[in-house]
């Protein structure tokens, strides 16, 4: 997605309104009842997504925003490409802890583009001067009031500065700090662990001479991963078998590079739809890293989310174990948490490092760092460090509508989360729960199945399934869900429990080819 410029006279100016993000904080974290506005644009700039209905699932991601409206005074602006069905919002009013509906109902605005094409949220707004003015009149007092987006362009500063209000995000000027050759760097200079490789990677002789030299330095490396700068779960990742070829350094150089560029050709990629060249060519654009592949019998991808607050204060929040899949094992399905406890300590030092170099820069917003562990022969988990994504991600959702539920804490120390009532908590959770029987459902439906078979979330024993990216369900037979339960093992089978009931539920109907399945 191209960028859109912000003159240097704007930029001064988007300075000035973050500033209004000191006082309005202080404020918050005092738990105090003074109003406040926030308005939510959950507009993603990704080039993978080619569909406005996931477009559309991936804005209500979020809806758990929702529960914000817990705070009496507080009203909340969330806007989406399209309509939200009016049960989908019942169901989020409904799991507010303590709150009367109706109550919260009448501090909950939903301004829509009704603009269902595949661009960011934030370029339709901006397209649109008179929805931006109504926006605007919604907002109270604009130095109570702050927008909170997913990720972070030009696009949603220059829609902070349209509406008057500073943004809780990390300024896009920062944004080489998040691509793969700016974590790399951060993680050399910050003594994080990370995987042998290259960054800055622009052509296919740079990649070549890499890897070249990455087999000098390390013979034993069996696969390499290239990245590119700019990628989500997965997309932009491409794995290169080097098992096989002959000792490097063997005195042919141009042997051993014309074998590696066979190699190259032979890469397998996590989206199906890239090919040699158009990959090649966005690397020559976009430029990437290659690293060792790190491997091992007991491998995991756990990941930390960190926030720094705008006072500055680093903010460890939470690690989960990733559950990832696709052709290569590159893209993000769900996650399970918290990491387990026999790694999720050492992880959250090493991104504790990162968190402060951040703020340093200046960075303010969530974000999260990617992580694998292998276990070596001494029986110690060995982390390496591989992404730092400077934005909400796939972790956030479910581990902040657990919080906001429970009003439980996590540990970082111990790595567990604790409700008031002493109990731990757990969640498995997923955005690709899906099949093609599922596109017979709608969200009643699903509400429906879920209360006839005790699967909602219950509030009294803070335990159960909630859903969301619900109105993908018609076009895509997709949506997402958070188990929630009091073990690893209660929230697993919770989980497995709730899409056996999905898949019992819509036996016997008909696939998306119309034949009976």
């Amino acid at each position: 997605m191209s960028e859109r410029e912000i003159p240097k006279a704007s930029s001064a100016e988007f300075d000035q309104l973050q500033k209004k993000l000191v006082p309005l904080w202080k404020s918050i974290e005092r738990f105090n009842q003074d109003p406040q506005t926030i308005v939510v644009v959950p507009s993603m700039s990704i080039d993978a997504i080619d569909s406005g209905a996931v477009i559309q699932a991936y804005e209500e991601r979020f809806l758990f925003l929702l529960l914000l409206l817990r705070q009496p005074r507080a009203r909340l602006i969330y806007v989406t490409s399209r309509t939200i069905l009016p049960s989908i919002v019942d169901y989020y009013l409904d799991l507010l802890p303590g709150v009367i509906p109706s109550h919260a109902r009448q501090r909950l605005f939903l301004p829509s583009p009704m603009d269902g094409s595949v661009r960011p949220l934030s370029e339709k707004l901006l397209e649109r001067p008179r929805l931006i003015e109504r926006i605007r009149s919604l907002i109270m007092d604009p130095d109570r009031a702050h927008l909170v987006p997913f990720n972070t362009t030009n696009r949603e500063k220059e829609l902070a500065l349209q509406l008057g209000i500073p943004m809780y995000g990390a300024d896009p000027k920062f944004f080489p700090l998040g691509t793969k050759s700016g974590c790399r760097k951060i993680f050399m200079d910050e003594n994080v662990p990370y995987p042998l490789g290259r960054e800055d990677i622009g052509s296919k002789e740079d990649l070549v001479e890499a890897i070249a030299q990455m087999r000098v330095a390390k013979p034993s490396i069996r696969q390499v991963m290239v990245k590119l700068n700019e990628g989500v779960s997965g997309e932009g990742n491409a794995v290169i078998d080097l098992t096989g070829l002959p000792v490097a350094g063997g005195g042919n150089s141009g042997g051993d590079k014309t074998m590696l560029e066979e190699r190259l050709r032979a890469m397998k990629f996590e989206s199906q739809e890239v090919t040699y060249e158009s990959y090649m060519k966005k690397l020559q654009e976009r430029k990437g890293v290659v690293e060792e592949r790190i491997m091992g019998e007991e491998f995991r991808s756990p990941s930390v989310q960190l926030r720094v607050t705008p006072l500055g204060k680093v903010e460890l929040l939470s690690t989960h174990d990733q559950l990832l899949g696709g052709p290569t094992g590159q893209s993000y399905l769900g996650c399970v948490f918290p990491a387990e406890t026999d790694y999720a300590p050492l992880i959250t030092r090493e991104a504790a490092k990162v968190g402060k170099r951040l703020a340093k820069e200046g960075v303010i917003g969530r974000f999260a760092l990617d992580f694998v562990v292998v276990r070596a022969k001494n029986g110690k988990w060995e982390p390496y460090a591989i992404e730092i994504n400077l934005r909400k991600g796939g972790t956030t959702h479910p581990f902040l509508t657990l919080q906001f539920l429970t009003d439980g804490t996590y540990d970082t120390e111990t790595g567990i989360f604790t409700a008031p009532n002493g109990q731990q908590k757990f969640f498995v959770a997923s955005d690709h729960v899906e099949s093609p029987r599922y596109r017979t459902l709608t969200p009643d439906d699903l509400f429906d199945i879920v209360v006839r078979h005790h699967l909602h979330f219950d509030q009294t024993r803070q335990t159960g399934v909630v859903f969301h990216m619900m109105s993908a369900l018609g076009e895509l037979g997709r949506t997402g869900l958070t188990a929630v339960g009091n073990s690893h093992e209660d929230a697993k089978a919770l989980y497995g429990r709730a899409v056996a009931v999905l898949d019992e539920e819509t036996r016997g109907g008909r696939d998306e080819s119309g034949q009976k399945s």
